[in-house]
């Protein structure tokens, strides 16, 4: 399946409910879980994501086909480990490329019990639930947070407790933060020091809970108002104060045309001039929002150097390869050291129709949503595969017909 993305009359001025954040929702639910809490989380995202956790805790088997959920993966993997019983975990053929043997040896250190059911590193494991021992844990700084978080979340109630300490370069810092916040709004407070955590042995608290609107999602229509003539967007359910590392795109996109406003729950993201004569940026904290702003800066003509790049090889697609491909059919020549850097000096190449080029999404939902905007500025786009948005944000398209853009298949 195709979709046809064409500009309509421009982006008309409207209010947006975003999704809410499926980040905090994973989190929230495998909280809850351990809180055995009576509550019910509210405004749970809508994304498949959330969707796919919520079917493992109301599930009455023992085995879970997460799909392409990374998160869900991770933080079931350990989840799991310390709930009694034999457990299979498994998901999508790209999810099965997909390393956790990271995970895994950290977990097996605490006295986790997992077998690899096929190749040894990746999915689909076999998890045989007993009661962990804590201690002292090291891990590389440069692996994904969600292996930390994972670890993060159960580590209160793991005998004696936890100590984590990183080695090497933190990255994805906020998504850390984002969960030990959660967590202290459950009643456990943990000491970050450097590269070293300290999660006490200390019972959940039941709470009743939140989610708030997802500051990534926001980020596409930051996008949109960029590329924009004279955008003007009202965005539902973002906090300000928000624990999200991706609330940083609005500081971001300052220089790249859009003003951001925040009045009694409403973020206005208005037009202004674009002042950056180029884009350089380390997106070790927020490796979410590399796909938006590699191409924002393409269709404004602002070259850029991308770093912190490292976590994007192991997403959904191979994020970085996939952004030189699909930009390139645009006509820009990007580059990469091939590990954890993005370039763009504005070297152009030739494109017989702009108007007529497919972009592969890879299954990949932030492809989607990342290139849908390209349609504002060469009047039309064509998106592969295009429900791969309800990963994270069910009603993208639905939207994009809100503002005056025009969808078909």
């Amino acid at each position: 399946m195709q979709y046809t993305i064409q500009s309509g009359t421009g982006l008309k001025a409207a209010r947006v409910a975003l999704p809410t954040s499926k980040s905090i929702s994973n989190r929230a639910l495998i909280i809850n879980a351990l809180a055995y809490s009576p509550y019910e989380i509210s405004k749970l995202s809508d994304s498949d994501d959330t969707h796919v956790m919520l079917e493992v805790f109301n599930s009455n088997t023992n085995h879970f086909d997460i799909g392409a959920a990374g998160t869900s993966m991770r933080f079931l993997t350990a989840y799991l480990s310390k709930i009694v019983g034999e457990w299979e975990l498994t998901g999508s053929s790209r999810m099965k490329q997909r390393p956790i043997g990271v995970l895994v040896d950290a977990l097996r250190k605490l006295g986790a019990n997992i077998d690899y059911i096929e190749n040894e590193g990746f999915p689909p494991l076999r998890i045989t639930g007993c009661s962990l021992t804590g201690g002292e844990l090291e891990l590389a700084g440069n692996i994904s947070s969600q292996y930390i978080s994972a670890i993060l979340m159960i580590a209160p109630t793991i005998t004696g407790g936890l100590t984590i300490r990183m080695t090497g370069e933190v990255v994805s810092k906020p998504y850390i933060h984002l969960t030990l916040k959660l967590m202290e709004q459950y009643g456990v407070t943990c000491q970050w020091d450097g590269n070293t955590i300290v999660i006490p042995e200390c019972p959940y608290r039941a709470v009743p809970f939140t989610v708030e609107g997802d500051w990534s999602a926001a980020s596409y229509w930051y996008e949109m108002v960029a590329l924009s003539d004279n955008g003007c967007i009202d965005l539902e359910g973002l906090y300000a104060d928000s624990y999200q590392g991706d609330s940083k795109v609005a500081a971001l996109f300052e220089t790249l045309g859009v003003h951001t406003t925040m009045k009694d729950g409403i973020t206005t993201l208005t037009k202004v001039p674009v002042t950056a004569s180029r884009f350089d940026y380390d997106f070790a904290d927020q490796p979410d929002l590399a796909q938006t702003f590699a191409v924002t800066c393409c269709m404004l003509n602002v070259p850029f150097s991308f770093a912190g790049l490292q976590t994007l090889r192991i997403k959904e697609s191979d994020r970085i390869y996939a952004l030189i491909d699909e930009l390139a059919k645009l006509g820009f020549v990007l580059t990469t050291n091939g590990t954890d850097t993005l370039h763009w000096d504005g070297t152009t190449c030739a494109v017989s129709d702009v108007r007529q080029v497919v972009v592969a999404t890879y299954k990949d939902h932030r492809m989607a949503m990342a290139f849908a905007p390209v349609a504002l500025v060469n009047g039309q786009i064509l998106i592969d595969d295009p429900k791969v948005v309800t990963k994270s944000y069910p009603k993208y398209w639905e939207h994009l017909k809100m503002v005056g853009m025009q969808v078909a298949e």
